[in-house]
């Protein structure tokens, strides 16, 4: 971000994120998702957007998919501690089925509009590299849709020079049906997160 920053510290951008009406996901969500970590945490870890457990509790990746990145985390060695972990939209996007909230895909509006408070939390914390967790945290990064097989296991650089990888969301390993694959992937995605500290 180019500019003074328009807050000085992850306290104050809690706040203002809080109060956010740049897109209209702010009305139906329950509460604002910041990111969560310390300032100069070596590595920041974006996913997509909050889920449900993750709306209610106003903390990010604390649901299913959460804990399957907890685990991958501990089996690469890596403190869930020591990094920042956010998402790209700050607010949960869904669909009401009766009781139940399903997850709905943000649009390419809504990428951009949040856009602004990743950059400043990437700002605040300066991280020594980043992961992107799915396709809308890989497209907020670098401002283009990615594509996943593609950009994976080859490490890229942000404008700033900071290293990017790009790796699936943690969710895809809960919609996986074949236990073969499941286990494949998870250890690709072990191994994602491995390279990425490494780097950090």
């Amino acid at each position: 971000m180019s500019g003074p920053l328009p807050v000085a510290s992850l306290g104050e951008l809690r706040r203002a994120e809080a109060g956010c009406r740049r897109c209209p996901l702010y009305a139906p969500a329950t509460q604002v998702v910041p990111g969560e970590g310390a300032p100069g945490a070596p590595l920041m870890l974006v996913g997509e957007q909050p889920g449900d457990r993750e709306d209610l509790s106003g903390k990010p990746f604390v649901g299913p998919a959460g804990r399957i990145l907890d685990r991958a985390l501990g089996d690469a060695g890596i403190d869930r501690g020591k990094v920042f972990v956010t998402n790209a939209v700050k607010h949960f996007k869904y669909e009401q089925r009766g009781k139940r909230r399903l997850h709905k895909r943000p649009d390419a509006h809504e990428i951009e509009r949040c856009k602004w408070w990743l950059e400043i939390e990437r700002d605040l914390v300066h991280p020594g590299a980043i992961v992107a967790l799915g396709t809308t945290a890989a497209r907020s990064l670098v401002g283009r849709p990615v594509t996943i097989s593609r950009e994976r296991g080859q490490p890229g650089e942000l404008a700033d020079g900071t290293p990017l990888f790009v790796t699936i969301h943690p969710s895809l390993l809960l919609r996986l049906r074949g236990e073969a694959e499941k286990a494949a992937e998870y250890r690709r995605f072990v191994d994602d997160l491995r390279m990425a500290a490494n780097r950090a």
